[in-house]
């Protein structure tokens, strides 16, 4: 592999003078410059990316902001990093995962203020994103995967959760069904401000007023037992239930797992449509659920394009966009039984059998 040395010898100058080429740290006659690069040509030499950074004013790394928790990345939100991780990629970027939430402020200013990266990715938004102030203030080009409450001058993608929500609680109801709970996030996420969370609660609301249907939402903590809990609260609730919406990915099994041991049948007794779901996740169920499939991957990469178009101009025309989810119907969901509710069906509201 050629060295800078190697360059340097054969165009005849000194290494200094090549790094300068390289850096742009001082200036070099167009003739200099000239045999530098011929050289580099001839020998097939590859400046390192601190090197081409520098030349360039750019780190070539774009940040992608994501608070993690122990629940790590499931794959629907896995899909939103590998679609924005490939387009990066197309355009010779590194995507490199932060995991930096609202509470990690004083961090993100001084990554941002050592432009350690040339721009930023913010996910899991929240309505109120105190992230935006930092990034607005230290002058670092971004873009949102969601929305804030006030999006003047923000580029974002979103999912578009209200259509979305629409065709979900369309599909349960042209198939008969009246009673239908909608399981959210945590009451902690709803309270924090969590966009997607606070967005389809509001979404689902009107969805269900507006055919003359009560809506009922239910939080459940993000994991098996979150769901095997939120359905013992949602049978409380509303025990002629006969569908149930469900937004919380990691509650969802636990939810299908209580359903069983209370001896309901999925779809014949409830059915389940999951929200915001990949493929993959869906076909993981027993049945394979219905789902309103996420547009992961597209939002991903439509973000990184629109992130390097602000890099490129320094500013950038403003881009919004929603996807909507896509219904895909699978084995989860069906017409109810007939006489309507699962009232007096064992375990509607006592101890699992």
């Amino acid at each position: 592999m050629a060295t800078m040395h190697d360059v340097a010898r054969l165009a005849r100058v000194s290494v200094s003078t090549v790094s300068y080429v390289l850096t742009g740290a001082r200036p070099i006659s167009q003739a200099t410059r000239d045999k530098v690069l011929a050289a580099m040509a001839e020998l097939d030499y590859q400046p390192n990316a601190m090197a081409r950074g520098l030349a360039s004013r750019r780190s070539r790394i774009l940040g992608l902001l994501l608070p993690m928790d122990e629940r790590g990345l499931g794959a629907t939100e896995t899909a939103f990093v590998t679609g924005a991780a490939a387009a990066a990629s197309t355009a010779g970027y590194h995507l490199v995962l932060s995991p930096i939430g609202v509470g990690d402020l004083n961090e993100l200013r001084r990554l941002a203020s050592q432009r350690m990266f040339d721009g930023a990715l913010l996910m899991e938004v929240q309505l109120h994103d105190p992230r935006v102030d930092v990034l607005r203030e230290v002058g670092v080009p971004f873009v949102l995967i969601g929305r804030t409450a006030d999006t003047t001058g923000l580029s974002y993608v979103d999912i578009d959760f209200d259509q979305t929500v629409r065709a979900a609680v369309g599909h349960l109801v042209g198939l008969g069904h009246r009673r239908i709970v909608y399981v959210n996030h945590s009451a902690g996420t709803i309270a924090e401000g969590y966009g997607p969370a606070l967005r389809t609660r509001d979404a689902f609301t009107a969805a269900m007023a507006e055919r003359g249907l009560e809506p009922l939402m239910i939080p459940a903590e993000d994991s098996a037992a979150g769901g095997r809990a939120a359905l013992a609260t949602a049978l409380r609730q509303a025990p002629d239930l006969t569908a149930i919406l469900a937004m919380n990915e990691s509650a969802v099994f636990g939810l299908l797992g209580e359903l069983t041991a209370r001896g309901r049948r999925v779809p014949g007794d409830v059915s389940v449509v999951s929200m915001v779901t990949s493929p993959q996740v869906a076909e993981l169920a027993t049945p394979a659920l219905t789902a309103m499939n996420s547009p992961g991957s597209a939002l991903g990469r439509i973000a990184i394009e629109t992130l390097l178009r602000h890099v490129d101009a320094g500013n950038g025309e403003i881009h919004e966009q929603l996807l909507p989810c896509t219904l895909e119907v699978r084995g989860s969901s069906g017409a109810p039984r007939t006489g309507g509710g699962a009232a007096g069906y064992p375990g509607a509201d006592g101890p699992r059998h």
